[in-house]
Order: structure tokens, then C-alpha cells, then sequence
């Protein structure tokens, strides 16, 4: 028996191959299948199912383009309902690979049909749990994301969250192996630890959520603290229930070269958004005017799901060359398909045929040092809540980056304010939608918070952000 897991860091997600007498099982695949057909194809083995542990919101699956190409078919958990050809398996049914056993445990409460499957080996021992987005390290699953108005609340998942956990994961043997579907980093929860494998006797001893005294106290404890989901996540959702274009299609799209007159037209025609990918210590530089940038080299996929929201935006995308291939793909993990192709050359074309461009005022830290008066200019700083409240520049204003659609409106465009996040990924992210909306009263500071920390710029005390999360 074979087990691997295969973590993508971009989007905090694990995919798993099982291999056993010539079998395999993916549960969870991204949405590029390649290399879980060459790992099968390397290894002489056939892949005989896909399974689901739940309808995911945080990215789009491979689930059918792996099905189309090698026929094996998809499982899910009871309750699921596909507008495709599925298996929707019953609670404890088992599942022959190879010489192993894969059984379905239907765990409710992240969502409806949320699956946890326990890997037997060949001796029918139980060996691990693949527990989806039910049972992470540190944490368990957000139980917002599946309610609905007026039918089942937040409180009614997390109510059935803690009956799946109490009578199907908690019972079992303490040596099971963890696999969950993500850690640290990922939107789907608030405590997620930076490992991506444990024992499940060391989750009963330290996971908070396993450690409640009751059932009223695990749903108050699951439910305080949530920030509200990304904007995409139910169009992921969807696709993922539904169906979607074919990866190759979209990476075929994707990849076709357009010169810079050709972008301009396109960008125009389609109402684009041309969308540059390139590192924000040559963005602020020199830009294609209205661009937004969000770097590749960072939570690129999270970002643009977070920012731009609209899966069906076209969008037009400007890459250092040979990075194009990464970009597209990247992007369809989060389900934005419409990707209408790249400026050829990289930005270096634009500027070799003289075409308009745009920079964004930045400083370094210890300019601004030098030219902020406490009390007088305006600093805003767009990290999260728990790093501004660990530390921050002496009366900054929080608005993170993520709620940028909303606190944008309320920006005074006569007032001249500083700008800055952790280390400038952010803050060009933020720069760059501003200008596109016709803001320039600000200086975006280089290197962040990182550096202004090594200035003489008055700050607060700091404090711990463990000690600032509720657990």
C-alpha cells in the first residue's frame, strides 16, 4: 500500500494518492490531472475512483476531467446530488482497492453530504482517515458555508458537525493517521496548525474544538471569530457540483500570445481585466494604466478569488515570460476560466512599442520615517485584524485588503493617507485597485510593515497573535 499526499502551499490543499495491487484512488485532485495519471501510468497501476469528500468551495476539482480521461468514476458522500454521473455512496459502505478498503463515513456539518473515508490496510486494520474538511489539524470545518436562509443555520451545521465528530471520527483508534483537506492558511478555517499530518490522539489532545465540555460549547466555540467566506466560494461551489469547461480547453485559451495592440483591442471588445502577475517590486515600477496586480509568487489563486470575485470576468493576463503555463492554472484552481490570453514578450513588449504606462508612488521605510507626523498623516494598513493588532504604526487605520470593495468608497480623494501591509505583496495589490479607480493620493510604502519596524516610527507594544485568537 502506497499513501501520498500531495499538498499545493498556494491554496493550503491536499490531494491523496492510494495505491494498492495495481489500484488507485485520488481523493480531492486539483483541477490540472496530469500528474496523477503519469504517477498511476509510473507505477503500472490503473486508477479506479475519484472520490470527493464534499462539494468544495475554496477551489475547483479535477474530479471530471480526471473521470473523462480515465474512467474511473467519482464517489461522494450520502446526501450529494451532481448533475453528472456520480456514485453517491451510503454511510459505512465499503469501497475494494487492491488489497485495502476504503469506507465511507458520512460526517455532516461542514456541509450536507461532508465524507470522511477510513483507509483500512491489508489486514483490515484502520489506518487513516482522509477527513476532508470535517476534521483538520488544530481545527475543524466552518460550519457557514452551507447554511441557507430561513432552512439551517450556522448553529444547526455546527450542531451536526459535533454529533459526526462525537460518534464517527473520536472513536476511533488513536495511532489513525490524519490526512485533512487543508491547513494553515486556508480560508475554510481559523486555527489550522502548519503541519499536514498527525495522529488522531494527538488532534483529541490538543484540537479545541475535540476538547469542549458539551455540545452547546463546541457550537458557540466553532462559531465565534468567523470571517465572512470569500466572494467565490459559492461559485466554486457550483462549478463543482454542476460541471465545467475542460482544463485543456482553458489552458488552450489562456495561452494564446497577444501583441500589446491586439491586448488593447481585446481588453476594450471584452471589457477585460488585464490582470499582471508579475512581482510588486517591478509592477509599481512601470504598468499596463488600469492593471491590477496581484503577485504570482504568493497566495496568487486566494487573491484573485478574494478580489475579483467574478469567476466569469475575462480576464488578460501580463507575465514574466515562461510564467503564463502557471498563471492559467493557477487561476483555474479557483474556477476563472475566462481567460482570454496573454501580452506576448511579457511587459518588455509593451514598453518596446512605447504604449502608455502607468507607476505607482512608493517610498521606502525610512523615507516615511522621515516625512510621517503622528497625528497629522493619515496611514492605513491593510493586513489582517490579528497582525494590526499585534503591532501597528501609532494611530494606522485597519482596513484589510480583503474588504477593499467595501472601504474603497470611503477613501477621501483629496486626503493624502500612506499605504502599507507585512512586506508590500499586499499594499501593490491594494495600490493597484485604487489607481484603477482613479485614487493616486497616497504613497505606498516598500517593504511594509517589515521594514517600518526598523525605523524610528512610533508603534505599538506587541502582542503575540496566538495570544489574540480565540481557541
Amino acid at each position: 500500500m502506497k499513501v501520498e499526499q500531495i499538498y499545493t502551499g498556494c491554496l493550503a490543499q491536499g490531494a491523496y494518492y492510494i495505491e494498492s495491487a495495481g489500484e488507485v484512488a485520488i481523493i480531492d485532485p486539483l483541477r490540472e490531472v496530469g500528474p496523477y495519471i503519469t504517477r498511476a501510468e509510473k507505477a503500472g497501476a490503473k486508477i479506479k475512483y475519484i472520490f470527493e469528500t464534499h462539494f468544495h468551495a475554496d477551489f475547483v476539482s479535477g474530479h471530471l476531467d480526471l473521470s473523462r480521461k480515465t474512467g474511473a468514476p467519482i464517489v461522494y458522500g450520502p446526501t450529494a446530488t451532481t448533475e453528472f454521473d456520480s456514485i453517491v455512496a451510503v454511510d459505512g459502505q465499503e469501497f475494494k482497492l487492491g488489497n485495502v478498503t476504503i469506507k465511507v463515513l458520512h460526517t455532516p456539518g461542514h456541509t450536507l453530504e461532508s465524507t470522511v473515508y477510513l483507509l483500512k490496510n491489508e489486514e483490515g486494520k484502520d489506518y487513516a482517515i482522509f477527513s476532508g474538511d470535517t476534521l483538520f489539524l488544530g481545527d475543524v470545518g466552518r460550519p457557514d458555508l452551507a447554511q441557507k436562509a430561513g432552512q439551517i443555520t450556522a448553529e444547526d451545521l455546527a450542531g451536526m458537525l459535533y454529533e459526526s465528530l462525537m460518534k464517527k471520527i473520536l472513536p476511533l483508534a488513536d495511532d489513525i493517521i490524519v490526512y485533512p483537506a487543508h491547513g494553515a492558511g486556508s480560508a475554510c478555517g481559523k486555527n489550522m496548525m502548519k503541519e499536514t499530518i498527525d495522529t488522531l490522539g494527538n488532534q483529541k489532545k490538543t484540537n479545541y474544538a475535540l476538547n469542549q465540555p458539551d455540545k452547546a460549547s463546541f457550537i458557540k466555540e466553532v462559531t465565534d471569530g468567523l470571517l465572512p467566506p470569500p466572494a467565490y466560494f459559492p461559485l466554486n461551489a457550483a462549478l463543482n457540483k454542476k460541471g465545467y469547461e475542460s482544463f485543456d480547453e482553458v489552458l488552450n485559451h489562456g495561452l494564446k500570445p497577444l501583441s500589446p495592440s491586439e491586448l488593447e483591442d481585446l481588453a476594450e471588445a471584452r471589457n477585460a481585466l488585464v490582470l499582471d502577475t508579475r512581482a510588486n517590486t517591478e509592477f509599481y515600477k512601470s504598468f499596463i494604466p488600469q492593471s491590477i496586480n496581484i503577485g504570482l509568487n504568493g497566495d496568487f489563486a486566494p487573491w484573485v478569488g478574494s478580489l475579483i470575485a467574478d469567476v466569469k470576468q475575462p480576464i488578460i493576463l501580463v507575465t514574466d515570460p515562461g510564467k503564463e503555463e502557471d498563471a492559467v492554472t493557477r487561476l483555474s484552481r479557483v474556477g476563472f476560466d475566462n481567460i482570454l490570453g496573454h501580452l506576448k514578450g511579457g511587459f518588455e513588449s509593451w514598453l518596446a512599442e512605447g504604449k502608455e504606462t502607468d507607476s505607482v508612488n512608493r517610498i521606502d521605510a525610512e523615507e516615511f520615517s522621515k516625512r510621517i507626523r503622528i497625528g497629522e498623516s493619515k496611514v492605513i494598513d491593510v493586513r489582517k485584524e490579528t497582525e494590526y493588532s499585534a503591532e501597528h504604526v501609532q494611530e494606522a487605520f485597519n482596513k484589510p485588503l480583503t474588504y477593499i470593495n467595501d472601504w474603497i468608497k470611503d477613501i477621501n480623494p483629496k486626503e493624502h493617507f500612506y499605504l502599507h501591509c507585512a512586506g508590500g505583496y499586499r499594499s501593490m495589490m491594494a495600490a493597484s485597485i485604487l489607481q484603477a479607480r482613479g485614487y493616486r493620493n497616497f504613497t505606498e510604502i516598500a517593504g511594509g510593515f517589515g521594514a517600518i519596524a526598523k525605523t524610528s516610527v512610533p508603534k505599538t507594544d506587541f502582542v503575540c497573535q496566538s495570544k489574540l485568537l480565540k481557541v
